[in-house]
């Protein structure tokens, strides 16, 4: 027997605004004239320029209270549906201006020519079909093409592409014959592609230079043979057992540490380059420090003059005709978007100075001077308590924004650092812990360099107090290879 049963529960739910909001705060400023851009294009009702005079606000809240006074159930079967804009977009209404309007519309637009990029696996196609193979190879050294990865390197297994090539193309074939086809497309442009690892890759490399040079041989013979030594800088250990010069063991590391690891990686391929764009401006005025908006950062947008003129259409109009009220419908929704569009952009530039000005009074220090050990430890939460908002609104304003300072350009995220207690007891930023370990490294023996337990001690004795895996950390973080891989000869 079935039972009914009621139950209660409340639950926190993000409003269209709000959602709206949190997406035009955590974008940074050079997305941002794209996105307004984007919303003039799909919104009539929004346009560039100054906000409207009183009288055409007074006009529109009119329109408002008028508009509450219909019965939303007689529009409820035109809330989804596409509206026809010709309708009432007529000759009143050419102060909306579109593209195409104006002089010489019978003149054919220039078109900018497109560069053509051949692409990896284009190129490698193309150097497949010089080898006239027949049929069936033709089919596995494509599928062989299309399983080698960005970087260049071909990572599964030839069983794999084997039982691929019997699903999908139904070529029945073996390891040994894809292994041969391989070995055909090893041979193509750029070198080392096609590699199953990076031992291989070097190889392939260094098998296309002059084999009669002493150097290519001992190059060959240190990858070939003792990789695994030369992947830990063993460089004695290698030296000893090929019996060689200290000069020629230097010139067949350097060939080798030339060669390219990633032969898939081009330096011209058709990637866009990124320029970063501040989002804030930082200026210091005799002392007193003052944050701008980037101009882009801060739009001016307004309802359209053009609605303004459906205004007043509309109260001349029949307001009891179905069509009439459908138009309405359209103009009542067009305009709220824009009026949340608007209120939304203003409140991100709110939000952004008051998230900045926080940062700014909080590595005051920093600002004045350009001095990193100026820097104070600083977390998301100490920013969200200054300014009252949550953490993840902090985190949103930090992520991706920039400012620009007379000492340069800093990402947001670069002020925010741990602390690391001091022998006299005050806490100092892990970025200026960062900073003396990266320096001691930099100076210390590239023979015998500093291991992590040498660099806690140095660290120590400069009155930090941090552990050896908190060092182990921050050289991680550095990018920084432990003391073994940094041995040079």
């Amino acid at each position: 027997m079935q039972k009914l049963s009621l139950n209660q529960s409340l639950q926190q739910r993000l409003s269209p605004q709000q959602i709206q909001f949190i997406k035009l705060l955590q974008i940074p400023t050079f997305e941002l004239a794209a996105r307004i851009e984007e919303e003039l294009e799909i919104n009539p009702a929004l346009e560039e320029g100054m906000e409207m005079d009183n009288d055409v606000q007074e006009q529109k809240e009119e329109f408002d209270e008028e508009f509450d006074d219909f019965n939303e159930d007689e529009f409820a079967d035109y809330e989804d549906r596409d509206l026809d804009i010709d309708s009432y977009l007529h000759d009143d209404y050419s102060g909306y201006k579109m593209q195409g309007d104006g002089n010489g519309g019978e003149e054919e637009e220039k078109e900018m020519p497109i560069m053509m990029v051949e692409s990896l696996t284009d190129h490698l196609n193309t150097q497949l079909g010089f080898l006239r193979l027949d049929e069936t190879k033709e089919t596995i050294g494509k599928q062989i093409i299309g399983s080698i990865e960005a970087d260049g390197y071909i990572r599964r297994p030839l069983q794999a592409i084997v039982n691929d090539l019997a699903f999908t193309q139904g070529v029945y074939t073996s390891i040994e014959e894809v292994e041969e086809v391989l070995r055909a497309i090893q041979t193509f442009d750029p070198a080392g592609i096609a590699a199953r690892d990076l031992k291989e890759c070097l190889l392939l490399q260094l098998d296309r230079k002059p084999q009669s040079e002493p150097r290519i041989q001992d190059a060959i013979r240190i990858v070939d043979e003792y990789f695994e030594e030369f992947s830990k800088k063993h460089y004695e250990k290698i030296q000893k057992r090929l019996n060689i010069s200290d000069e020629a063991m230097k010139e067949a590391i350097s060939l080798i540490t030339k060669l390219n690891p990633k032969p898939g990686a081009s330096d011209d391929d058709s990637s866009v380059t990124q320029f970063l764009m501040p989002d804030f401006i930082l200026t210091n005025n005799n002392g007193k420090l003052e944050i701008f908006l980037n101009s882009k950062n801060a739009p001016e947008l307004r309802v359209s003059t053009s609605f303004h003129e459906m205004l007043e259409t509309y109260d001349k109009s029949d307001k009891n005709n179905k069509s009439i009220k459908e138009t309405v419908t359209f103009i009542k929704q067009k305009l709220d978007s824009a009026k949340w569009f608007i209120d939304a952009i203003k409140q991100r530039q709110q939000t952004l100075l008051k998230t900045m000005q926080a940062i700014v009074d909080y590595q005051k220090e920093f600002f004045l001077s350009g001095d990193e050990s100026k820097l104070k430890p600083m977390i998301l939460k100490d920013i969200a308590n200054e300014i009252e908002m949550d953490i993840s609104t902090v985190s949103r304003v930090a992520s991706s924004k920039s400012v620009q300072t007379e000492f340069g350009l800093y990402l947001l995220k670069y002020f925010f650092s741990e602390g690391i207690s001091t022998e006299s007891g005050e806490d100092a930023s892990s970025r200026e812990v960062k900073n003396i370990l990266k320096e001691l490294i930099e100076n210390e023996p590239k023979k015998s360099p500093l291991s992590d337990d040498k660099l806690e001690k140095y660290l120590n004795e400069k009155g930090y107090n941090i552990a050896r895996r908190t060092v182990a950390k921050y050289r991680e973080q550095l990018n920084i290879p432990v003391a073994r891989l940094r041995k040079q000869l």
